[in-house]
């Protein structure tokens, strides 16, 4: 697995653990990099950078998966794909060189190891209207 990929995937999984345990931002990263092994300073520098987007940015970022996930509210979804979302949505803001195409392709792949099947077409779906949405207010 690439750096870049376990970078998104341990975004997702902190993002996880903060919104099922309700802690504080800061209390996720303590207790979360206390659990885990062996991740080098490069995966874990860009993993920090998602998470930190991820957390300052969330109402952005929650509003942008509302307007484009066609009849889903958040509370509704299920956490992983709502989590997976947020760390994707918090990338394509906040690292805008990175195609979004990557991005896309990337949590769908994390998606099909931590999801349900049914989600990756939904997931794709909804990655896919917000990117549009961004690349067109760029250019406007």
């Amino acid at each position: 697995m690439g750096t870049r990929r376990k970078s998104r995937e341990l975004t997702m999984q902190m993002l996880f653990q903060g919104d099922l345990g309700k802690q504080s931002p800061a209390e996720v990263q303590r207790l979360f990099w206390a659990s885990v092994e062996d991740v080098d300073a490069e995966t874990r520098g860009f993993a920090e950078d998602l998470y930190r987007i991820a957390t300052t940015r969330d109402e952005e970022i929650d509003k942008l998966i509302e307007e484009h996930a066609q009849n889903w509210r958040l509370e509704r979804m299920p956490v992983v794909d709502r989590n997976l979302l947020r760390a994707s949505v918090a990338e394509m803001l906040g690292f805008p060189n990175t195609p979004a195409a990557i991005i896309i392709n990337e949590t769908l792949e994390i998606g099909r190891r931590y999801a349900a099947p049914e989600s990756i077409h939904f997931l794709n779906g909804v990655l896919d209207a917000i990117a549009r949405d961004l690349l067109k207010k760029r250019l406007a």
